[in-house]
Order: structure tokens, then C-alpha cells, then sequence
């Protein structure tokens, strides 16, 4: 029975963990005023007839704080990354070179900044859930277990170590979504 419970602790810990790296990369998408080359990730660019992600098609940089550089590998893949990027609809005004593309960033402003915050706490809420579907899943679990000879004082014992691992995982949730609001309300 304890090796039963060994592995929903661990199914339950993968499962968690899982949410989180989900809420982290979800958060780097949602820009805080400073240029980064994360927030054209989920741009996607016609490589001949076949829609490629801007990554495999193209060098993304920053320059300094308010300015990325995207620069295709092929210089006739320019102007399909800047429609590609264009399109994504990320608000972003592409101007060209001739052989590359610069994005300036413009600043936030307060209203935008109050919006990026509600969208983080969204995302937070969302990872929550996960969680407490995480927790419903293994607390099943532990009732199937029951339901197979699992001693009561062991059942309530993995119970509560069950609530102990949720009650962490959204402790780091609250800790990510501060940060998160502390760096988009910083000007």
C-alpha cells in the first residue's frame, strides 16, 4: 500500500510541477514594457506554403530595452516573417531594413499595465485549478485505495500530505503572480 501511495505523491508532484512550468511560460508571454524576444513566440510565419514558427525561420534579438531585431535566415523570408508577425496581432509595427526587421516596444501605459496585470492573475487563476484538479485526481486516488483495504489512519495521513503538496504548489503560483504584477506595475 505505501509504495501505492508513493506513487500518486509522485504522480501528484509531476502533475503540479507540470502546472507550474505551464503558469512560468504562460507569464514570460505577457509583456512587462521591456523588449524580449519571448513575446514573439507564438508568431507564426508561411515558410513556403507551410506555417513554421518565427524561431525556425529567423534570428530573434533584442537591441537594447525597447527594440527587437528579427532577422530571417533567408532575405526572401522577410517580408512573409513581417505579414507573420503582423498577423500574430501582438500590436507591433515591423519596420525593415532591407535584410532585417526592428520592433520597437512602445512603453506601457497605465491602463495597458492594469490589463497585463488582470491577465496574469487569469493565468494564475488558471494554474490554481489545474492544481486542485491535480489534488481532486490524487485524493481519488487515495479513496480507490481505501476501497482496496487502506487503513483509515493511512488514508487521512495521505489526505493531508495530499493537501500539504497543493497548499506548496499554490504558494508558488501567489509567488509568481506577485512577482510577475511587481515587474509589469514597475515603470
Amino acid at each position: 500500500m505505501t509504495e501505492d501511495l508513493a506513487m500518486i505523491y509522485d504522480e501528484l508532484k509531476g502533475a503540479n510541477n507540470k502546472s507550474l512550468e505551464h503558469f512560468s511560460s504562460e507569464l514570460l508571454k505577457i509583456r512587462a514594457g521591456k523588449a524580449s524576444p519571448v513575446m514573439l513566440q507564438g508568431v507564426m510565419v508561411d515558410y513556403y506554403g507551410s506555417p513554421t514558427p518565427l524561431q525556425q525561420v529567423a534570428n530573434v534579438n533584442t537591441m537594447d530595452a525597447r527594440t527587437i531585431s528579427v532577422q530571417p535566415w533567408e532575405k526572401a523570408m522577410l517580408n512573409e516573417v513581417m505579414r507573420g508577425i503582423i498577423n500574430a496581432n501582438l500590436g507591433f509595427a515591423p519596420q525593415s531594413n532591407g535584410e532585417s526587421l526592428l520592433i520597437s516596444v512602445p512603453p506601457l501605459t497605465e491602463d495597458r499595465r492594469r490589463d497585463l496585470v488582470k491577465m496574469s492573475k487569469s493565468e494564475g487563476e488558471n494554474a490554481k485549478v489545474a492544481i486542485r484538479n491535480n489534488r481532486k485526481d490524487a485524493m481519488d486516488m487515495v479513496k480507490s485505495l481505501k476501497e482496496d483495504g487502506l487503513p483509515e489512519d493511512m488514508q487521512k495521513d495521505a489526505e493531508s500530505e495530499i493537501q500539504t503538496f497543493t497548499n506548496s504548489s499554490s504558494a508558488k503560483v501567489e509567488t509568481l503572480l506577485n512577482d510577475k504584477e511587481r515587474e509589469i506595475m514597475t515603470i
